[in-house]
């Protein structure tokens, strides 16, 4: 990931303000009616920014990785077959929390930096009680195609992390035959992370666990704590202290992408990553993610042979004030990830990252 220091705070070099502005706001109380307005207004852009209807939208108190668990917790049963597509770190990982909350995981490994195999996928088990896959792989840069799960899922449930793709590339709950999805703040929203965006529609909901393992990620619990039972007529009940600044800071970013509007928040990531991707070929350098398939607002590049990876991302983050990730797993030192992703995502952000990087890597030669 980038992140540069001098850009996150309010002031006139942060073009987007909000979201940093609101979390200096004064608090209100979790039970205020102003704060419940906040919530109810949040969860309906979250919906518009799902691409979905579901009334079980709502913004989970934890970070992205709660997200996933409460898919999971929530509609694995003891002894279900989950098919999970694996193309990088978080497909393993939904590997992982699937199989704690009882399933029979059936694991679809592809190699890192490509796209999910649909028919694969599709083939590796005849009835699955649910099909998960990563829509932009975190770990590679690489999308896959969801849409394509969704038309041949079947009966199975479709769960899909959305984390590093929702408000940076399209995403179509809806249409796309998602059931469940969990996203994260600290992307393309442009928020601290400490929220987990989740939506579970009718049909998942009415295959829900009854008792699941937690008690805190209990669907169950928490429709009447985002007010799913006002919806239905009755009132709220209280489940637990809900991050108040962090809502508030989630709605006045989705306020924002809103009023922007998602095709040009989505075409701004693409134009960005772009710029980038074209610059970092021109330099003589080797995108890691497959072609086709790479995400615009993350993008993976491969270390140069006989360059010290820590060293470069050492100098970018005290000479520059930009922090680039390193790879994950094997790719740990071989793989560096640049995102573009929010307010970042500019041309001028582009061209500071390549500037910043050619000056890197001529220190380092």
């Amino acid at each position: 990931m980038i992140t540069e220091r001098h850009l996150f705070g309010p002031g006139p070099s942060n073009p987007y303000p909000e979201a940093t502005d609101a979390l200096a706001r004064p608090l209100l109380g979790h039970l205020d009616p102003a704060f419940l307005a906040i919530m109810d207004e949040a969860c309906e852009m979250l919906r518009t920014v799902w691409g979905t209807t579901n009334a079980r939208t709502l913004p989970i108190s934890a970070t992205g990785s709660a997200g996933m668990e409460a898919a999971f917790v929530n509609t694995v049963h003891d002894g279900d077959v989950v098919v999970v597509a694996v193309n990088g770190l978080f497909g393993q990982r939904m590997c992982d929390v699937a199989a704690r909350c009882g399933a029979e995981v059936v694991a679809v490994e592809h190699g890192w930096g490509q796209p999910v195999d649909v028919d694969r996928v599709l083939s590796a088990h005849p009835s699955p009680a649910i099909i998960a896959a990563v829509h932009a792989e975190t770990s590679t840069g690489v999308r896959s195609d969801i849409a394509a799960l969704g038309a041949g899922k079947g009966d199975a449930l479709l769960v899909t992390d959305a984390v590093t793709s929702i408000a940076g590339i399209e995403l179509a709950a809806d249409d796309w035959g998602i059931d469940v999805g969990y996203a994260g703040t600290q992307k393309c929203l442009g928020v601290a992370p400490g929220l987990a965006p989740f939506t579970i529609g009718d049909r998942a909901f009415e295959r829900r666990v009854e008792k699941p393992r937690s008690w805190y990620l209990d669907l169950n619990l928490l429709g009447g704590y985002v007010g799913e039972a006002g919806v239905k007529g009755g009132g709220r009940t209280y489940h637990h202290t809900a991050p108040v600044a962090m809502v508030v800071s989630l709605h006045a970013a989705l306020a924002r992408i809103l009023d922007e509007s998602l095709p040009a928040v989505w075409a701004r990531h693409e134009d960005a990553g772009r710029r980038l991707q074209d610059g970092l070929e021109a330099m003589g350098l080797e995108l890691f993610a497959a072609e086709g398939w790479r995400l615009p607002e993350l993008t993976t590049v491969k270390v140069p042979d006989s360059v010290d990876s820590a060293a470069v991302r050492r100098h970018l983050l005290e000479v520059h004030g930009l922090e680039i990730g390193a790879g994950a797993g094997a790719y740990a030192s071989t793989v560096w990830r640049i995102g573009l992703m929010g307010h970042n995502a500019r041309p001028d952000a582009a061209l500071l990252v390549l500037a910043a990087l050619e000056d890197a890597l001529a220190q380092a030669g």
